[in-house]
C-alpha cells in the first residue's frame, strides 16, 4: 500500500517520530488497564530520550514503572507478566544492552508459545531504540534488528516515519505474540503527518510505497528512509525512484518489495545495520527467489561496514551509511 493511499481520507496531526510513540503508548495505556511500561528512567525522568515524557504523571506508578539498571531482570519480568496476563512494554534505553537479557529473550520469550504447545501467550513489547550519529561510542550506537529478526517467535519492527512509529508501537502492543519495536535515534525530531484516531495501527508484515517510480526501487528502513526520499526527489528529473518502508523486518512484505522490482527491474536496499549476514542479504535473497529474472542489474546493499561504530565524530560519518551512498548505488545500476 502507499502512504499516501494509507493516509487519504483520515484526519492527520503533525508530529515528530518521538510524540507520535508516546501518543501511540499513551493511548494503549487509556485503551487496556493491562498496558503498562517499565523500564530505566521512563517513570518521573520521561526517558533518557524523552520518549515517555509526562506519561508517569498521566498513569501513575503502576502503569509507568521505573526499573532498577538491570535488563535481564525487568526483560525476564515482562515475559512473566505477559504469560499470566498483562501486557508490558519494556524498553531498553539502547538496544546493544539487548545481550545482558539474551537468555530471557532467546529462551523464555521466543519459545514459550511454541513449548507450551500454544496454550499461553506471549503479548509483550520490547521497545529498542538503536543507531548511531550521537557520538555515543560503540556501546551506545549498534544497530542489531538483524538478531531478532533471526529467531524464530519474535516479530522484529523499524518504523522510518512518525505515522508507521504510531501505528507500529500500537500493533505490537495489541499483539498476542512479542513484538520488538525498533526506534532509530536519529529521527526522533522527524515530523510526518500521523492519523489520529486512536485505533490507527500500521499491520506488523506490511510494507509502505512511501514514493513511486519507475527506474529503481529502494527498500529502506528507519533513517534511510527519509534519506533515501531526499536522493528520490534531488533525481527526479533523471532517474524515477521508488521508495519503499519495510516498515516490519519479520515478517517481512516480500510481495510489496517483489512487486516493485518486477516494475523497475533494479534495487537497493538500504539500512543501517552491518552489511554482511543481515537484513540487506534476507531481503535480496527472497527478492531474488521470487523475481530473479525481473533484474536488469545486480542488487546493491548500502549498511553499515563490518565494524563497530567509532567514538570520534568525523569517524562515525565516515562509517554511518547516508543519502550520499543510497545515490551512488543507483547511479551504478541506472
Amino acid at each position: 500500500m502507499t502512504a499516501q493511499a494509507e493516509l487519504d481520507g483520515q484526519e492527520t496531526e503533525t508530529m515528530t517520530v518521538r510524540e507520535a510513540i508516546r501518543q501511540g503508548l499513551r493511548e494503549e495505556l487509556e485503551r487496556d488497564e493491562d498496558v503498562f511500561i517499565m523500564g530505566e528512567d521512563v517513570g518521573a525522568f520521561g526517558g533518557v530520550l524523552e520518549v515517555t515524557g509526562n506519561l508517569y504523571e498521566e498513569f501513575g506508578g503502576e502503569q509507568v514503572r521505573d526499573t532498577p539498571i538491570a535488563e535481564a531482570g525487568y526483560v525476564g519480568a515482562a515475559v512473566g507478566a505477559a504469560a499470566t496476563g498483562t501486557r508490558p512494554v519494556a524498553e531498553l534505553m539502547f538496544s546493544d544492552f539487548m545481550g545482558v537479557s539474551m537468555e530471557q529473550i532467546m529462551n523464555q520469550m521466543a519459545k514459550m508459545r511454541y513449548m507450551f504447545g500454544g496454550k499461553t501467550e506471549m503479548p509483550v513489547t520490547i521497545r529498542a531504540t538503536e543507531g548511531g550519529g550521537m557520538g555515543a561510542a560503540s556501546q551506545h550506537s549498534g544497530t542489531v534488528h538483524t538478531w531478532i529478526a533471526h529467531f524464530p517467535g519474535l516479530k522484529a519492527v523499524a518504523p522510518g516515519t512518525a505515522a508507521s512509529a504510531k501505528g507500529l508501537t500500537k500493533a505490537a502492543i495489541r499483539s498476542d505474540d512479542p513484538v520488538f519495536v525498533f526506534e532509530n535515534k536519529m529521527i526522533y525530531e522527524q515530523k510526518g503527518e500521523v492519523p489520529t484516531d486512536e485505533d490507527y495501527i500500521t499491520p506488523i508484515g506490511e510494507a509502505s510505497v512511501e514514493r513511486e517510480g519507475a527506474d529503481v526501487t529502494v527498500v529502506a528502513t528507519q533513517r534511510l528512509v527519509g534519506e533515501s526520499l531526499s536522493v528520490a526527489e534531488d533525481l527526479s528529473g533523471d532517474v524515477s525512484v521508488e521508495v519503499i518502508d519495510a516498515q516490519s523486518l519479520y515478517p517481512l512484505d516480500t510481495e510489496t518489495i517483489v512487486e516493485s522490482l518486477q516494475k523497475t527491474g533494479r534495487m537497493v536496499v538500504a539500512d543501517e545495520s552491518p552489511v554482511s549476514y543481515g537484513t540487506h542479504a534476507e531481503i535480496i535473497a527472497r527478492t531474488q527467489e521470487e523475481a530473479f529474472f525481473s533484474l536488469d542489474a545486480p542488487i546493491q546493499r548500502v549498511g553499515t561496514p563490518d565494524t563497530h561504530m567509532p567514538f570520534s565524530t568525523p569517524l562515525e560519518q565516515e562509517v554511518l551509511p547516508d543519502g550520499e551512498g543510497v545515490q551512488n548505488a543507483i547511479e551504478k545500476i541506472v
